[in-house]
């Protein structure tokens, strides 16, 4: 595991997916966007494409998402719903059979804050669909992940970790009462431990993975929130550096692609750098909570996320 500090990369908060790919050349090699259609998404698409690269795109509704992928070369959609095991079994099927080594997969679809909400399982749809349904897709692609000899895996979280760690005792909220931001928080947090414990099963077969904090970007994630809440969440954020999804998407691009991350993994990374760990009281918006770090909460997590899905890696 790398260590949690920043390496002094040359890039910072306004820097963009293009500029992090300036003169690279990444044709021949496949990258996965889920939710790449949309927001920061679609920017991480492009620039991926922009570069050369194949880029399959993830999406629960294929014609929008084809609508607006349009124009941009060597995309392409098809249908996944995180929520849906069998959509994730049927759709990673399809691109196992395919033949094709996965070079990057970023994990980057995700809701925030909507009303209790549980899938099939039982399960609340935030943990649902921003981890496991990620952590169950990354266990079903780990062969074209391991093909790729040398391949990089992406988990978007957020300084939403901050809210909080992983409630081991009652992770679905099923005796405590429904907080959203709770909730998000915990899912948050939960993309940053999958990341570490991946990292540390991915490393003897050149899969590396990293989780993201992209910034604070205003996209349609935000689409859950009444109009009041949005507006006290803006003001309350007064002094945040808002960046476009450009800029959002810079950090997401930097760990899939760059070279001052060869031989480094499982750790949280912002304004396209490793970010700094912060204490558990630290009031400041950046860095990384030391529950979003801890190896022996990852360790724990991902027991339970086989146990969740039935789904593990494969030898």
């Amino acid at each position: 595991m790398t260590a949690q500090a920043p390496i002094r990369s040359g890039y910072g908060a306004r820097t963009t997916a293009r500029e992090v790919l300036a003169h690279r050349d990444l044709s021949g090699a496949i990258a996965l966007v889920t939710g790449g259609h949309a927001g920061i998404g679609i920017e991480t698409t492009r620039a991926l494409a922009e570069a050369g690269a194949t880029v399959i795109v993830g999406a629960r509704a294929t014609d929008p998402a084809r609508a607006a992928a349009a124009g941009i070369a060597r995309v392409e959609v098809d249908r996944l719903d995180l929520l849906d095991p069998a959509s994730i079994d049927s759709f990673a099927a399809r691109f196992v059979a395919s033949g094709r080594p996965l070079h990057m997969l970023v994990n980057n679809a995700g809701i925030m804050a909507p009303p209790l909400r549980r899938d099939a399982r039982g399960f609340e749809s935030q943990l649902a669909t921003n981890h496991l349904g990620h952590f169950q897709l990354t266990a079903r692609l780990w062969p074209a992940l391991r093909a790729a000899n040398g391949a990089r895996v992406v988990c978007l979280s957020s300084r939403g970790h901050s809210r909080a760690g992983i409630d081991f005792d009652d992770p679905q909220f099923e005796r405590r009462p429904y907080d959203k931001w709770i909730a998000y928080g915990q899912s948050k947090t939960a993309n940053a431990l999958f990341a570490l414990a991946l990292d540390a099963r991915g490393e003897p077969h050149r899969v590396r993975a990293f989780a993201v904090h992209p910034g604070a970007v205003m996209t349609d994630l935000v689409r859950s929130l009444p109009a009041e809440e949005l507006q006290a969440i803006r003001a309350r954020l007064v002094g945040a550096t808002y960046k476009t999804t450009e800029q959002g998407a810079a950090t997401s691009v930097w760990c899939s692609t760059s070279p001052q991350l060869d031989g480094m993994g499982g750790v949280y990374c912002e304004d396209a750098d490793i970010a700094t760990p912060v204490g558990a009281d630290s009031t400041q918006l950046g860095g990384v909570r030391p529950w979003a770090m801890d190896p022996d909460a990852a360790e724990r997590l991902w027991a339970l996320s086989e146990e969740w899905t039935g789904v593990g890696l494969e030898a």
